[in-house]
């Protein structure tokens, strides 16, 4: 599974962006999708996931309330709409792919995109 995001970039506080992550494959839906973030000096964190079919979501505390994950099963795409966006959102924003909820959330999925970048300027 190829993994292809898009859609980071430079922001202000309180702005807003989508990113988007492109999986050509007819099997789409079966794969459990997620976001991943790693900031400068710290591990890779969780932030985002949704079942195959869209209809389970899971968000980290850290972004409850301003961020949301959706897909589209029919292009083959997966989003993160991020609102209200601080500095301390600012990392690399990673794609994942995994056919297991629990290994999706645990971040060892076997599948990952290359990153995109977001930066949240105060």
């Amino acid at each position: 599974v190829q993994l292809v995001e898009s859609g980071g970039g430079l922001v202000q506080a309180g702005g807003s962006l989508r990113l988007s992550c492109a999986a050509p494959g007819r099997t789409f839906s079966s794969y459990v999708m997620g976001w991943f973030r790693q900031a400068p000096g710290k591990e890779r964190e969780f932030v985002s996931g949704i079942n195959g079919n869209g209809d389970n979501t899971w968000l980290a505390d850290s972004v409850k309330g301003r961020f949301a994950i959706f897909r589209d099963n029919v292009k083959n795409m997966v989003y993160l709409q991020m609102n209200s966006l601080k500095p301390e959102d600012t990392a690399v924003y990673y794609c994942a792919a995994d056919v297991l909820i629990a290994t999706l959330l645990r971040g060892m999925s076997d599948y990952w995109g290359q990153g995109t970048q977001v930066t949240v300027s105060s």
